[in-house]
């Protein structure tokens, strides 16, 4: 497991964001293939057999981090696919907005403060900055919005307020909590097995206020000197799934096209984030699509801070570049889960020369821009668009590993 190679000074991360220091191109190539490939009709993604045909614009949200051990490679396995899937979207000549939230109010993050006797606003400004200098030299899109649990706090509580008038939420003793009895059932889980994945997962089915093990906490009253807002149920801080809800929609309105983060966020935090926007704005369903992205093992293990077993991107970057592990992200089903090694990303290295080597030389099919193009909506399916580019060789080629983020940027 590596360590991280570099730190960041405090006049980085206190001042502005990281610029993208990679430019990907991502219009200009995503022109040349529509071009090249010539289709009938705009391309329409369909994803997890839910085809999305838009007007306009279309509207990504992605669960973004809890900012403190960033950024790790399964951190960097969902942001990648995120940022594919919106580039896919856009073949079909439409806006596609992204918006990906930092969670910088929350029980994890307040834990790690103390443990290392820092502020916890400290902590959150420094890893966030870490955050988004890998996803930049990660080649990935800024996004369009990226809010933070933080500035939403009021929000919330317009939440909880209309949740508890609505009769889908109750108060006892300064917590509010969100009807969730029913939720395990909109993703196909049985009660026992949802009731396992809450209490590993902080759902904390055991607190003895909830009406039922499986209720949400929407508003959580203040405890000892953890941070607090006012509220009207006295001092307290927002829950985690209430915090998503709240910045989807304030920022996206009622619904979304496709709703992003890891597999393990499927129950309980995107089922309940899904539930209690529908139950504020009455509109359903909140996503068109899923996509939750398979889990990236290391040891045997899920990658995972709990875990310990991290390997930071920033240490493969500066090592192996960021083509490689691009390639070694994307190479595969959105949704398949796979074991990283360094051995795989050697091999990734090699492979991508190897592309590169084929791009250099003359096409072999002509039709190979149209299939390309075909299988990248067809599910985010990159491992049939490469194999396809890459028996054609030439330009075909040469502009998928351009639209895939795996070259340099034009000059």
């Amino acid at each position: 497991m590596a360590e991280r190679s570099r730190s960041v000074s405090w006049q980085e991360w206190s001042g502005d964001r990281p610029q993208p220091r990679w430019p990907t191109d991502v219009g200009t190539w995503s022109r040349r293939l529509v071009e090249r490939a010539a289709p009938a009709e705009p391309p329409v993604l369909r994803l997890g057999g839910v085809r999305l045909p838009s007007l306009g614009r279309a509207r990504l949200y992605v669960c973004g981090i809890t900012p403190y051990d960033t950024t790790h490679v399964g951190h960097a396995a969902t942001f990648a696919w995120a940022d594919l899937a919106a580039r896919v979207l856009g073949l079909g000549g439409i806006d596609v907005e992204v918006c990906r939230n930092i969670t910088d109010v929350d029980d994890d993050l307040l834990a790690q403060a103390r443990a290392r006797s820092v502020s916890w606003r400290a902590l959150a400004a420094e890893q966030t900055y870490r955050f988004e200098r890998d996803m930049s030299e990660l080649g990935v899109v800024q996004p369009t919005y990226e809010p933070r649990s933080f500035d939403h706090v009021e929000d919330v509580i317009r939440l909880a307020v209309e949740l508890l008038a609505a009769g889908a939420a109750y108060e006892r003793h300064g917590n509010v909590y969100f009807r969730g009895g029913a939720v395990h059932a909109r993703v196909g889980l049985e009660r026992a097995e949802a009731l396992e994945l809450a209490r590993a997962r902080g759902g904390e089915p055991d607190d003895p206020d909830k009406d039922d093990p499986l209720d949400a906490v929407l508003w959580r009253h203040a405890v000892d000197d953890e941070p607090a807002w006012s509220s009207p149920w006295g001092p307290g801080r927002p829950g985690w799934h209430a915090e998503c809800t709240a910045m989807a929609v304030a920022t996206f309105g009622a619904s979304v096209d496709v709703h992003a983060g890891g597999a393990e966020l499927a129950f309980p935090h995107h089922a309940y984030q899904a539930a209690q926007a529908e139950a504020f704005t009455r509109v359903t369903p909140f996503s068109r699509a899923r996509l939750h992205v398979g889990s990236v093992m290391f040891g045997g293990h899920k990658m995972a801070k709990s875990a310990g077993n991290l390997v930071f991107v920033d240490d493969l970057l500066e090592r192996f570049g960021a083509g490689p592990l691009r390639l070694l992200l994307l190479c595969r089903r959105w949704h398949e889960e796979w074991e990283f090694s360094e051995a795989e990303l050697d091999r990734s290295a090699g492979r991508l020369d190897e592309l590169a080597a084929a791009s250099r030389r003359p096409t072999r099919t002509a039709s190979a821009a149209a299939e390309v193009v075909r299988a990248l909506v067809d599910d985010l399916d990159v491992p049939k668009a490469l194999e396809v580019a890459g028996e054609a060789g030439g330009e075909p080629l040469a502009e998928l590993m351009g639209f895939l983020g795996l070259t340099q940027p034009i000059a």
